[in-house]
């Protein structure tokens, strides 16, 4: 990876602070970088990306309505008390000097189990490591099933179980995010079969982060001859991984039932069954017939 994207202001999340600083940069640009190429030219006019507001998935887009959704595994500590039997106005600590590089707010704050949208409503989704981190990533998916419109897009990404990214957090059993529990990492092979069984079709399937996670940018810049190779020899044991689908629906058209019913069927009409070559299809000869001869 590009040393500019190593070189990232943005805090580590929570959530990838197991895996240090440098990785979450570089995670953060590779999807970024990926997200820019992918979603550029998908044209509809309604996006919406759920989750990690420090990834601007839709920048390029042009759709004329994007919006930025907080899920309910980011809402900021400040806002807990909302939750309770008793509402408090509670005013969250702005910064002194506020950063305008910095990403803006979530739009709207949902559930990912249960999504505002009406069916058949939007024209992409992106879920930037969204599954991974909701408590029911089935419900989820099912939400993106039904508010995306046929022939609809969804980006999903996530942390590959089967890496040295994903591998330290599955040893002690399910992780804790923002002291939550949080499910285990999906892997990319079921994620798969998921959105097959959904009616999504996958179109674009790519893998990034073969180094190990460490703490100390100099000894992963000695190490990226693992990126080369890695996506050359084993691209399956990338650290995160990235698919796009489209959602199908099978097409048809019914036939009025007075129409078809009035249709005659080719199979009524006559078709001789006899040879005409053979003596059955000559006219049989007179009694009295004789030859003068």
């Amino acid at each position: 990876m590009e040393r500019s994207i190593i070189e990232s202001q943005h805090p580590t999340p929570a959530w990838l602070a197991h895996l240090g600083q440098p990785v979450a940069s570089r995670l953060l640009a590779w999807e970024q970088a990926q997200a820019d190429a992918l979603l550029a030219d998908v044209f509809g006019y309604h996006a919406v990306q759920l989750g990690w507001p420090e990834l601007q998935a839709l920048r390029h887009n042009r759709m004329p309505h994007r919006w930025q959704a907080g899920a309910e595994f980011e809402w900021p500590q400040e806002h807990k008390a909302l939750r309770g039997p008793v509402v408090q106005a509670v005013q969250p600590s702005q910064p002194p000097h506020p950063d305008p590089c910095a990403p803006m707010g979530p739009d709207v704050w949902l559930d990912s189990r249960a999504w505002p949208w009406q069916a058949d409503s939007l024209d992409l989704v992106v879920l930037p490591h969204t599954l991974e981190r909701s408590a029911d990533p089935h419900a989820c998916l099912r939400e993106v099933e039904r508010v995306l419109i046929p022939e609809g897009q969804v980006l999903i990404t996530g942390l590959n179980p089967m890496s040295l990214w994903g591998w330290p957090p599955q040893r002690g059993g399910p992780r804790r995010l923002g002291g939550a529990s949080v499910q285990r990492l999906i892997a990319y092979r079921r994620l798969r079969d998921w959105l097959r069984l959904l009616g999504f079709e996958v179109q674009v399937s790519r893998f990034g982060g073969w180094t190990p996670a460490l703490t100390s940018e100099r000894w992963m810049q000695r190490l990226d001859w693992m990126e080369r190779a890695g996506e050359r020899w084993w691209p399956i044991l990338g650290g995160v991984y990235l698919l796009m689908a489209t959602k199908r629906v099978p097409g048809g058209r019914w036939l009025p039932a007075r129409q078809w019913r009035t249709v005659r069927s080719p199979a009524a009409a006559t078709a001789p069954v006899a040879r005409s070559d053979t003596f059955m299809g000559h006219p049989p000869a007179e009694k009295d017939a004789f030859d003068p001869r």
